[in-house]
């Protein structure tokens, strides 16, 4: 077989599909047409990175083979980290270690800290010494901080400079910074003192001083500033990156908006997953053993959750026995409510994930909610009432059913805004299994308050 395409970016996308499709085949067809693949990698690196995680670990790893560490290098900087960081792993070390030398610091510092423990010196060991140097820094930085997200290659010029001498001054650098919206401006200390648009230095006079154009102390973040807040000020300000400086203001690198979006995108991502008591980081391609560490946990949690649950259920044994009727009607009660208050937990989580939510409004907040609750639990008590007594025929199994969803719509409405804002007060992350423990409060509210009020009325 042929794939008679012309251009490698076509090429390129028909052999994502049949890997995808037929990954078995798409390496047979790959290693018997090498020189198409690396015409694939070289017009394509995003496409060949999409191939390499499709097919098979051993195929990864002699496609990457094929390849030169620059090529090879733009291709693993495209692949999930998880993905890259096994493929260099399995790889010959010397070969990991060119590939990781022609990446950027940051690139290579994601790449190897998403290794094991155990195989990093393997592979940092055969990287020349300056590289590592530059990768051991940006490692020792929390991966969610503004360290962790940080480039070190950026566009910065010394104070006193004209703008025609700032002008000349990067044109040598050009090979050396990828991200020129910004030209920082340093000391010979390389403290910040300002920063200029490249737009902005292009158009002033070729005699003009940089520091009459430039803006004069910018915003600015520390190295362990947690990303959220890196992201909130560059939203606010509208920014293409934002520097990073040490506690004497020198700059150590940006963070770029592309870097920040990621960051945001895997900040919602894990607020998801920690919500339903899933582990932090966990993706498909997790480990089976990791997964069930992450997961076990939480899971006796939600057993123990429901053994409450049965405990409060058990103790209306004889209602439940004189009138059968009332097991069926259960549920409803506890599914309207457990939905109500994920509504609650979903807006105040993403209220506390933006920092909009000062403290002194958290009781406003919770009576909001609760309040939302009864005028929506009005609404579906009447509804359940209603359906309650077509199918049942008793007053009292619509009132008791009725009862029973209002107060469990204002009692998961509450809890759904005050477990977050309770979770972070001390100190843990809000979206931390928020689902179980509101699960708890809905579950007993509605069993135990329908049965309670069944108790009273029957």
């Amino acid at each position: 077989m042929r794939l008679r395409l012309r251009r490698p970016r076509d090429l390129a996308v028909a052999l994502r599909e049949l890997a995808r499709r037929r990954p078995r085949e798409a390496e047979e067809y790959l290693e018997d047409h090498a020189e198409e693949w690396e015409s694939v990698a070289e017009a394509d690196p995003a496409t060949a990175a999409d191939i390499l995680e499709a097919v098979g670990q051993e195929a990864t790893v002699e496609l990457l083979a094929d390849l030169d560490p620059e090529e090879a290098s733009e291709v693993v900087a495209e692949m999930r980290l998880d993905a890259a960081a096994e493929a260099l792993t399995e790889s010959p070390p010397e070969f990991s270690a060119r590939v990781v030398e022609a990446m950027s610091a940051a690139e290579a510092a994601d790449v190897i800290g998403a290794m094991d423990a155990a195989d990093q010196p393997r592979v940092l060991e055969h990287v020349a010494d300056g590289a590592t140097d530059d990768i051991l820094a940006l490692l020792a930085y929390p991966p969610d901080s503004a360290g962790g997200l940080m480039t070190t290659e950026f566009a910065a010029i010394q104070i006193g400079l004209t703008a025609g001498e700032a002008i000349e001054a990067l044109r040598r650098l050009q090979e050396e910074v990828g991200q020129l919206a910004y030209v920082y401006i340093t000391d010979h200390d390389q403290r910040l003192h300002g920063v200029l648009s490249f737009r902005d230095l292009v158009f002033s006079r070729p005699g003009t001083g940089i520091d009459e154009a430039m803006v004069s102390n910018p915003v600015a973040v520390r190295p362990e500033t947690d990303r959220e807040e890196v992201a909130e000020l560059i939203q606010r300000y509208g920014l293409l990156s934002l520097p990073v400086v040490d506690f004497r203001g020198r700059l150590l690198g940006i963070v770029t908006v592309d870097e920040i979006l990621e960051a945001v995108q895997e900040e919602a991502v894990e607020d998801i997953v920690v919500m339903v008591g899933a582990g932090v980081g966990e993706t498909v391609h997790t480990t089976v053993a990791r997964s069930v560490r992450n997961r076990f946990p939480w899971i006796v949690v939600n057993l123990a959750i429901a053994f409450a649950v049965a405990a409060v259920v058990s103790r209306f044994e004889p209602v439940i026995s004189r009138t059968a009727i009332l097991a069926a009607y259960m549920p409803v009660v506890a599914a309207v409510g457990g939905n109500g208050g994920a509504q609650s937990l979903a807006i105040v989580i993403r209220a506390l994930a933006t920092s909009d939510l000062p403290e002194h409004r958290s009781l406003r907040v919770v009576g909001n909610q609760a309040l939302i609750g009864a005028i929506n639990g009005l609404a579906v008590a009447a509804a359940a009432s209603i359906i309650a007594f077509v199918f049942t025929d008793s007053a009292e199994i619509a009132l008791i059913i009725g009862v029973a969803a209002f107060a469990n719509m204002i009692a998961a409405g509450a809890a759904g805004a005050a477990i977050p804002m309770l979770l972070q007060r001390y100190g843990q992350d809000p979206a931390l299994a928020s689902n179980i423990f509101l699960t708890l409060v809905t579950d007993i509210v509605g069993f135990g308050g329908f049965l309670a009020i069944a108790t009273l009325l029957l």
